[in-house]
Parts: C-alpha cells; structure tokens; sequence
C-alpha cells in the first residue's frame, strides 16, 4: 500500500507492529474513540511516520472507530461539506458506507427501491393466537464467527448478548426415528476425510483440478474407498453433502474442486451465533439518521469528470460520486444502466462471478415441542437430488421471543423450491416434524 519503502524488512515488521498495536487497542473498548494521540508515547520518534500511516489506514477502512456506539455516532460531523455521494442501495453494505463517509464528512443520499431497509437482512415479526410471537430473521440469520466480525462488534455496542448456537445436532431418519450417533459420528468422520484426500488430489493434479468438480472427486473417493456403501450411510453421507451445499450455497456438481474453499483462511474465527431479537436490530441502529428515500428502484446511473446523475423512475439525483452497493444478481440482470458503460474488466467480472442460493421456511408453533436443549437438528432422505429439502432446521425459541422454528433448503431443493407454493412446503415440514421421534 505504499506505507513502507521495502518489502520484508524491519520497516514492514514495525508498521504490522504499530497497525496491530492500534486494533488492539481499540478492541479493549470498542466504545471508545481511539485517536492518534493515545499511542504517541508509546511509539518512538523514528516511527511516527509509520503511526500515521497505520492509524490513516485502520481509519479510513473502517478496521477501527466504526460502528454504533455513542462516542462513534457523535462524531459525525454538522456540517457535511466535502462532497455529495449518491449511495445505491440501503443493505448492510450501503448503510455502513454511509455513515463512513459522513464520518469524513460527505453529504450521502440513499436510494433504496424496497420500502424498507437492510436489504438481505431482514427480520419480521410473526404472530399466532394466544398472544404467541417472535422474531424471525428471513434473511441472514448467524453471525458465523464473532472473532473480528464486525457486526458482532456492533452488537456489543447495542448492548446485545449472542447467543451461542450449540454443537448438538441430532439427525433423524425418513420415519423420524433418530440416528445412532456413532453411526453418524463414523460417516462425518468418513467425509471429512474424503475432503482432505480431495484436498492433496488437486494439489497433484495442479492447473487440471479446476476443470473438476468438488462432488464428482468425492463421490470417486466415497466408491474407491467404500466409506459409506450401506443405505444408511449413504444417506447420511448425502446429508453432510446437503451440508455442504447450504455452506457454501451452492451444487457441489458446481463448486470447483481446485478453489471451493480458497476463501477459508479468510474466515473470522468464533462461535456461530444467533443475536436475539433478530439482525434487524443492526439495521435499525445503522439507519439512524441516514437519510435514506425508499421505494427508489435505480435505472440508469450516468457519470463523468463533471459529477454523476442517478435516475430513479422520472426522479434524478445528482452528486459529485455515486456508489452502488446492488447485489450480484440485479448487476448481472443488467437493471441498471450505466452510462457510459462499465470498464470491459468489471463486466467480465461481474459475468465470470457466481452467486448461490438457499431458502428457508419460518414457522411459529403453539409450543416448543422439539426440546429446548438444542438449537439445530437434521432431516435425511433417500432421494440424492432431494438431500438439501429441509435437511437442516433451526431452532430459534431462546432468541426470538416465541417457539420459533426455521427449515433450511439448499442444493438441488432450493432451485426447485422457487416455484413450490408455500402451502405445499408447509405441509412437508409439518409431515417431517410429525414423524420425528422428539
């Protein structure tokens, strides 16, 4: 980033040093805001340069001093005077731009074409009779690892406490009966196993193993090695495929086998967690004061040296920059114009990038009759191709307020649910939770 004169020396070795100084300093309590100033004590002279470089950075990327608490929001100043930034979009990525950039001091407007905020976010309150209610997240639903996820951070400054999704897990068979769990225990084990040796496979096989699929190599291995031949285990090995699937939010057929987990040192380490009440509560406390106008479906977006102009039905807003935080899907749908056309290397990207799908079911029952000491359990199924129906449910009744349930969809199920009228998928679950041996 230009911070440093050379690569590898005690310059780089200092200035990781001094970055990681400022993060952790910040963390100890994230309700602070941590200046410059608190470190120039504790760092000598020769590197002040590198402190301000590493402070600038952390700062204006958002790594430190972001969020919601008090101290944050207070510093948003009066006076929005360095620019006007026309943002696209209000989910997550919108709004936490938004208010970074009013931080440094630019007048943002935010065009959403929903009548609500959060976009993939998005948690309704449902209710039954006798009063019973609860708040059930349609969107995305688990933090998954709170160590340096910002969004648990934000949930410590709302005061809120996560709630811990815990290990167990029971699976139950087609007739509701429950799964041994040293049966279960020996095919999980079986499968990750396939993994690795899928693993060291693409390693040797070098550039070829990305015209293979991740599935293909495991079902190649799960028959040499016969780790799961009788149909039990077949069904339970199916099931930790659906697994997969609902992870990585795509068709094991699909996923590449040379680069299906390229992202995995990247992940933030840490419980999964449920944040009660719902990720809504994030929304909400990103949305203050943000000036955000609704049901504003963007069209055409023009740009140039002189400014921008963002046109939203017969409305146009112009700024000085426009920033579009539009899902994947609505790029690749081509919805938006773009005037002049986007670079040739951003539309090959947008084509060349893939995006996932999974769906889900939210009920709310009378009564928690799935025992309240698990907070997830699984459903198998003969037919390979229906693996991912429902083979995973959630339950949310120590967090929503009321006795929750979600019922997950992914792989091969969740394109086909698409078109499965909801009455008819509310009527498969009933019969799997009917069946089950609680």
């Amino acid at each position: 980033f230009g911070v440093v004169s050379s690569v590898g020396g005690i310059e780089q070795v200092n200035y990781i040093l001094i970055r990681n100084h400022i993060i952790a300093k910040w963390r100890e309590n994230i309700f602070n805001w941590v200046t410059k100033e608190m470190f120039v004590d504790s760092i000598p002279q020769h590197c002040r340069t590198l402190l301000d470089s590493a402070y600038d950075y952390l700062v204006t990327h958002g790594y430190i001093n972001f969020g919601v608490a008090p101290a944050i929001k207070d510093k948003i100043p009066v006076g929005l005077s360095k620019g006007n930034v026309v943002i696209i979009g209000a989910g997550l990525a919108g709004l936490a731009a938004a208010r970074q950039l009013m931080r440094f001091g630019f007048k943002v407007t935010v065009l959403e074409g929903r009548k609500r905020a959060g976009g993939r976010v998005y948690t309704k309150k449902m209710e039954g009779g006798n009063r019973v209610s609860a708040a059930a997240d349609l969107g995305g639903s688990v933090l998954t690892g709170t160590l340096g996820n910002p969004l648990g951070i934000m949930a410590k400054q709302l005061g809120a406490s996560l709630f811990k999704v815990r290990d167990k897990c029971p699976l139950y068979r087609m007739d509701g009966s429950p799964v041994d769990p040293d049966m279960d225990m020996k095919v999980e084990t079986a499968f990750n196993r396939l993994l690795d040796k899928a693993s060291k496979l693409r390693q040797l096989m070098g550039e070829v193993s990305m015209d293979v699929s991740l599935g293909a190599a495991l079902e190649t291995f799960r028959q040499v090695y016969r780790d799961a031949v009788t149909e039990e285990e077949i069904n339970l090995f199916n099931w930790h495929l659906a697994n997969l699937e609902y992870a990585n939010a795509g068709l094991v057929s699909k996923l590449s086998l040379a680069f299906w987990d390229q992202d995995d040192p990247y992940d933030m380490g840490g419980d999964h967690c449920f944040l009660p009440g719902g990720n809504g509560r994030l929304i909400q406390a990103l949305a203050e004061n943000v000036p955000i106008l609704y049901e504003k479906t963007v069209h055409t977006i023009r740009y140039g040296s002189d400014g921008v102009q963002v046109t939203a039905g017969n409305q146009v807003f112009e700024g000085d920059m426009a920033l579009c935080t539009v899902p994947l899907g609505v790029l690749k749908s081509g919805s938006i114009k773009f005037v002049p056309e986007l670079p040739q290397r951003k539309l090959d990207g947008i084509k060349r990038l893939g995006f996932g799908l999974l769906n889900k079911v939210a009920m709310l029952f009378p009564y928690v009759f799935w025992g309240t000491d698990l907070d997830t359990f699984g459903h198998l199924t003969e037919d390979p191709s229906r693996r991912g129906e429902f083979f995973l449910f959630y339950s949310y009744a120590t967090v929503a307020g009321g006795p929750l349930l979600l019922a997950l969809v992914a792989g091969e199920a969740a394109h086909r649910f698409e078109t499965l009228p909801p009455t008819d998928a509310v009527t498969q679950v009933l019969q799997i939770l009917k069946g089950n041996q609680f």
